[in-house]
C-alpha cells in the first residue's frame, strides 16, 4: 500500500476531476419538474454508475494498457494533458469540451436522454476521471487497488451528496460561488496534472531526473 498522504492526494485530484459541482447546474436542467424523491434516485443512480464506471478502470485499465502497448508511463503523460486540459476549462468554470460537447450538452438541457448519460458518464466519470483512476492503481497490488476503490467511493458519496442537495445547494448557494469552487479545484487540478505528467516523463526518459 501507499501512504496515506498518497491515497490523499488520490482523493482530492478525483475530486476534483469529478468535479460534482460543476455538475449541480446540469443536473437541475435535467430534473426540472422532477419530485424530491426522483432527483434523489437519479442522483443515486448517477452515483453508483460513476463508481462502477471508475471501479472497473481501476482494477482492469492497466490490462487494457498492456493489451494495446501502452506503457504506463506514456499513460501517465497523455493522461496527465487530459487533465491539463481540463483543468484549463475549469479555471474558465467550464465543462470543456474533453469533458462533455456541445452536442451533448445540447442533449442534455433538451432532455432527451437519461440522467446516467451525459451525467454520470462523460461530465463525471469522463475521460480524465478514468485516466486518473488508472494512474493511481500503477504498480500496486490488490490492497493498494481496493485502498484506491475505497477513494473512489468516497469521491462518489461527496458527488452523491452534492446532486442530492443540488436544487437546496443552488437554493443557498449562488452561481458565482459555484464557479469560484470549480475554478479552485480547477487549479489543484492544474497542479495535480503537471506532476503527474512530470512522473511520467521522468520514467520515459531517465536522463531528465538528474
Amino acid at each position: 500500500m501507499a501512504s496515506f498522504t498518497e491515497y490523499l492526494r488520490f482523493f482530492v485530484t478525483l475530486t476534483a476531476v469529478v468535479d460534482p459541482f460543476l455538475a449541480i447546474p446540469f443536473f437541475l436542467v435535467f430534473t426540472r419538474g422532477y419530485s424530491a424523491e426522483q432527483r434523489v434516485r437519479l442522483a443515486r443512480i448517477v452515483a453508483v454508475t460513476v463508481f462502477i464506471v471508475l471501479a472497473l478502470a481501476a482494477f482492469f485499465g492497466e490490462a487494457i494498457l498492456e493489451l494495446i502497448g501502452a506503457s504506463l508511463p506514456a499513460f501517465r503523460v497523455g493522461g496527465g494533458l487530459v487533465l491539463l486540459l481540463m483543468a484549463l476549462a475549469m479555471l474558465n468554470a467550464q465543462p470543456g469540451r474533453v469533458r462533455q460537447t456541445d452536442d451533448e450538452m445540447s442533449e442534455a438541457e433538451s432532455g432527451v436522454v437519461s440522467g446516467v448519460v451525459p451525467i454520470a458518464f462523460p461530465l463525471l466519470a469522463g475521460p480524465g476521471a478514468i485516466s486518473t483512476s488508472i494512474i493511481a492503481v500503477g504498480q500496486g497490488g490488490f490492497v493498494h487497488r481496493l485502498a484506491i476503490v475505497f477513494c473512489i467511493g468516497l469521491v462518489c458519496l461527496v458527488s452523491w451528496g452534492a446532486l442530492a442537495h443540488a436544487h437546496a445547494i443552488a437554493a443557498r448557494v449562488s452561481r458565482t460561488a459555484l464557479n469560484v469552487a470549480t475554478r479552485i479545484l480547477g487549479l489543484l487540478l492544474a497542479a495535480m496534472a503537471v506532476q503527474i505528467m512530470a512522473e511520467g516523463l521522468k520514467e520515459l526518459l531517465p536522463g531528465l531526473a538528474h
